[in-house]
């Protein structure tokens, strides 16, 4: 088995499932350059908890956690199979890092882990363990629970980070559009992706005091924080590939990034 980047994925609003657009090309293209994985462990923006807790259940169901959308969003299903076993072991090595860490059996797929593995891999055949984010402990924590699962890509383990590159939903009344993008999008974006490629993980640690419009880009952590889980997983030595796929509303930067570990990249080349 080669071993599997990670992904940070933008995931949009619910409705990215029904109207997938650009990112939804995306996230087929990269499914079919990858090797088929095991299984897939995703750390979403919406279920956030104290401390890491990892979904156990054996058939996690699919989760609306949204209200005023159409009803056939709603009708969306996405059946994939957990994996008790790689939740215990994802627990494992949480523990093992020293981020003491809960399995929960009840957990299912809220919109963050469902709508992009459903553009990813539509037949929902691929066992699924959904991964908690701790909003109040910041990047650090978060890139250190992804070196914690680092392992996992080895065998045969797709590590993702399901948030949004950006995301204040206070703006989404402001007038902003596709033809109209807020002003804080693309220099927040452009100053990640330099930061990526720079190999700066201390800027990005601290982007909140070192991003431009870091407050505007994101008034709460819980969007970005995934990202670290993704470059965390890729190891020390992270070759990140920024794929674009727009923006939203012109307030939502739909940006995935593909974290290969360096030896990886050389090794391929």
């Amino acid at each position: 088995m080669n071993t599997l980047p990670s992904l940070y994925i933008s995931h949009g609003s619910p409705m990215t499932a029904l109207h997938p657009g650009k990112v939804g090309k995306q996230l087929a293209e990269i499914a079919a350059s990858l090797p088929r994985p095991k299984a897939i462990v995703i750390a979403s923006a919406h279920w956030l908890a104290h401390q890491p807790s990892v979904g156990s259940a054996s058939e996690p169901e699919t989760i609306h956690d949204f209200y005023g959308f159409p009803r056939e969003l709603f009708d969306i299903r996405y059946p994939a199979p957990g994996a008790p076993e790689l939740a215990a072991h994802v627990a494992h090595l949480l523990d093992q890092a020293g981020l003491s860490s809960r399995l929960d059996p009840r957990q299912g797929l809220d919109h963050g882990a469902w709508v992009p593995l459903h553009l990813l891999y539509p037949e929902a055949d691929i066992p699924v363990v959904p991964l908690s984010i701790q909003p109040n402990l910041g990047p650090a924590h978060q890139y250190a629970v992804g070196r914690a699962l680092a392992p996992l890509r080895e065998q045969g383990v797709l590590v993702i980070g399901s948030g949004s590159i950006t995301h204040n939903l206070r703006d989404f009344r402001a007038g902003y559009s596709e033809t109209n993008e807020a002003p804080y999008v693309r220099p927040f974006i452009d100053w990640i992706e330099q930061k990526i490629n720079d190999g700066d993980l201390d800027a990005l640690l601290n982007y909140r005091r070192q991003a431009p419009f870091a407050e505007r880009a994101h008034p709460t952590d819980e969007h970005l924080l995934p990202l670290y889980v993704a470059l965390g997983a890729a190891g020390e030595h992270a070759d990140g590939q920024r794929i674009d796929a727009g923006v939203d509303l012109g307030l939502f930067a739909m940006d995935i990034y593909r974290f290969d570990s360096l030896l990886t990249s050389v090794t391929a080349q």
